[in-house]
């Protein structure tokens, strides 16, 4: 870690600096200085304090790194805006923003689209107040269908104007250092599909590249009826994110097998794109990939495995629950602007069916071609 996010953590931590030179509530002394929001600035000291604040608030996520901003502008040429409110030059809640405009898909303002997590992430709730204030204002200053806060715990509960609805979950659990204990925590017939896999000589290789996962997972993806993101994201991530993001695939000697997109936070790994060749059926592929993953990342001393958000009613969601996993709702909340009702873009919705069958007949090129200029709307 570079001395600047060094210090800009123990800023953040409470550290000497962040110290202050009078104390309010004694006779005589000077009133607490006040809150102020502003945008997160492009210099790399700016985003490093940022950074430290993620790292040490509870409330944040992977998905309110910095990072995020360069990412989204540039593999999918939305605009964004990072709040953040500080006090005395020290950080108290950031809140990552990006608009979604889009004939198609509607008009939306969400923290944070492509990624499972965001929404406020506060140390109190007077700088939470001050965030939802800036989102709030700026919503309506663009005529948005809604905003929307992709959190992970509830952040406005009983509050009537932010509503919800019950369709994603996330999974989540323990690992440990020792192999023997995590596989015996997987269910008995998942862990014979991992074995499976490793009698049949499957085996992991991290890339520095993108190139053999993207092929997996664009394989897979297109199976399934779903637009492929294009390879400049992926490689986007790799690039901002460097060690925290890993490429792995899974190979039966030459024979490229599967590759999965993971992220490192704190003490936890996200696997967090993936997908197998067709071959990755008839060999617990992707069943060996996940393994494999938490088997390395238990060994670095990460201690949770995030298998990362599902639909309800989905392959996904069974997939996960197979594992061992429960299920853990996630409050997502949204507050209608200039719409009357919740939006409904997901696979599940009636509407999109036919696109899905149609999409799954497209040669796998030509879906590869297309498939970024519809899944940037998505969000």
């Amino acid at each position: 870690m570079s001395a600047i996010i060094e210090q800009a953590m123990h800023r953040a931590q409470g550290g000497d600096a962040a110290k202050p030179a009078v104390v309010a509530d004694l006779p005589g002394t000077a009133e607490p200085a006040p809150l102020s929001v502003r945008l997160l600035r492009a210099d790399d000291a700016d985003r490093a304090q940022w950074d430290a604040f993620v790292m040490a608030c509870p409330e944040a996520t992977f998905f309110h790194r910095s990072g995020w901003r360069r990412v989204i502008e540039e593999a999918f040429g939305h605009r964004t805006w990072f709040f953040l409110a500080e006090r005395n030059g020290q950080i108290e809640a950031v809140l990552p923003l990006a608009q979604i405009k889009s004939r198609l898909f509607g008009h939306s303002l969400i923290a944070l689209p492509f990624c499972v997590y965001g929404g406020v992430a506060a140390r109190s709730d007077e700088a939470r107040a001050a965030l939802d204030a800036e989102a709030l204002r700026l919503a309506a200053s663009l005529n948005v269908g809604h905003l929307e806060y992709r959190n992970y715990s509830p952040a406005h509960p009983g509050d009537p104007a932010w509503l919800g609805k019950d369709l994603y979950v996330t999974f989540r659990k323990e690992i440990c250092g020792d192999d023997e204990a995590n596989m015996n925590a997987i269910p008995r017939k998942q862990r014979a599909m991992v074995r499976k896999g490793i009698k049949l000589g499957l085996a992991g290789e991290v890339d520095q590249h993108v190139d053999r996962f993207f092929a997996a997972y664009a394989s897979s993806v297109h199976r399934l009826g779903t637009p492929v993101f294009s390879k400049k994201y992926f490689s986007l991530l790799k690039e901002e994110f460097g060690d925290d993001c890993e490429v792995r695939v899974i190979v039966q000697g030459e024979t490229l097998v599967a590759g999965v997109l993971s992220f490192f936070f704190r003490d936890e790994v996200l696997p967090y794109y993936g997908g197998g060749m067709p071959i990755a059926r008839d060999v617990a592929g992707n069943d060996f990939m996940y393994w494999n993953l938490m088997q390395a990342s238990a060994a670095k001393g990460y201690r949770i495995f995030d298998f990362g958000r599902s639909k309800r009613g989905t392959g996904a969601f069974d997939f996960k629950k197979n594992w061992g996993f429960v299920a853990q709702p996630l409050p997502y909340e949204y507050r209608l602007v200039a719409s009357q009702e919740l939006p409904d873009v997901n696979p599940l919705n009636p509407k999109y069916q036919l696109f899905i069958k149609l999409w799954q007949k497209l040669p796998l090129p030509l879906a590869n071609a297309l498939g970024p200029h519809i899944v940037k709307d998505l969000g």
